[in-house]
């Protein structure tokens, strides 16, 4: 796994096995919670933008609370 932060409310993330996907997704999300209950007007989203590549950002567009995934390819 590949970690990247930018700016505290992004980390974009790239595996190169299949089986360290869920474990980092989770690590990730854990990492933005305090940052989006701080916030307290966003929650977090989950985007794939390929096979093995993912950003876990905080986005206004999903409640508070929540956490969301989309698959951008």
């Amino acid at each position: 796994m590949t970690p990247a932060m930018v700016a505290e409310r992004e980390i974009r993330l790239s595996f190169s096995r299949a089986d360290e996907i869920h474990d980092g997704l989770d690590r990730a999300v854990d990492a933005l919670i305090e940052s989006a209950a701080a916030d307290a007007n966003c929650g977090i989203l989950v985007t794939r933008h390929e096979p093995g590549t993912y950003t876990v950002a905080l986005d206004e567009s999903v409640p508070f609370g929540q956490t969301r995934e989309v698959l951008a390819a």
